[in-house]
């Protein structure tokens, strides 16, 4: 199967690579590295390594300055949800990262390119070989600033989803509880729908690759409901 044009995904992130090595390790899976009779690419576990940590100064340098007055377990908080695991496959299928990602015919086979473990860290990855292909943060940081914290109420709001529908309904003395409602697809390729129901009474409704994607988008969908609401009221 013929890859698609990096041209396209270089538009797309609005950064061009001097050193496009850089980028094809940055999109090498360990599983395509190591079938690999002649290893043209190294896998993409260095790079991650330096983009996580590109990542965690540029967006707590940006959430110090937002916030000059929260504490900093409150910005190590805020940052853990715009940062974490699920948060990022989210960013990275924003810009439709996982079709460009390298991966062994095994780790293809069981559905890794819809793996949020997988294409987190290839996000990461991408932010490491842009901030070595520049040579400074600039770049990455841009990249950081459009595509991972851009919008960030609305990210908040999704990424912390079932925790702020908790809270609410502590506060009102109500119940959240999350029913599967329904499975479709192969074992290595899932969708799951998720029921919210608040006080045993069905609210909302989501899907996801895993239980808790299906659970964090109808707790979501429910919160956007709840505000769009209350706007129209107001």
């Amino acid at each position: 199967m013929e890859e698609p044009s990096r041209d396209v995904l270089e538009d797309r992130i609005g950064y061009h690579f001097k050193n496009r090595y850089l980028l094809e390790c940055a999109l090498t899976h360990t599983s395509y590295a190591n079938e690999q009779k002649i290893r043209r690419y190294e896998d993409y576990e260095r790079l991650e390594f330096l983009g996580d940590a590109v990542l965690e100064m540029i967006s707590s340098a940006f959430l110090y300055e937002k916030y000059p007055d929260k504490h900093e377990g409150d910005l190590t908080k805020i940052r853990a949800s715009l940062v974490c695991e699920p948060a990022l496959a989210y960013c990275a299928r924003d810009i439709q990262l996982q079709q460009y990602i390298r991966l062994g015919k095994g780790e293809e086979g069981c559905g890794g390119r819809a793996k949020d473990s997988i294409t987190s860290d290839v996000m990461e990855a991408l932010i490491g070989a842009m901030y070595l292909d520049s040579g400074n943060a600039e770049a990455p940081k841009q990249f950081i600033m459009r595509f991972i914290l851009s919008d960030l109420e609305g990210k908040l709001l999704f990424y912390d989803a079932k925790s702020i529908l908790q809270e609410q309904c502590q506060k009102n003395g109500g119940t959240v509880t999350y029913d599967i409602v329904n499975e479709d697809g192969p074992s290595h390729m899932r969708t799951y729908t998720a029921a919210v129901l608040i006080n045993g009474e069905e609210k909302e409704r989501g899907t996801g690759h895993s239980k808790k994607a299906a659970e964090q988008e109808a707790a979501y969908r429910l919160l956007l409901r709840t505000r769009q609401k209350e706007q129209h009221l107001q």
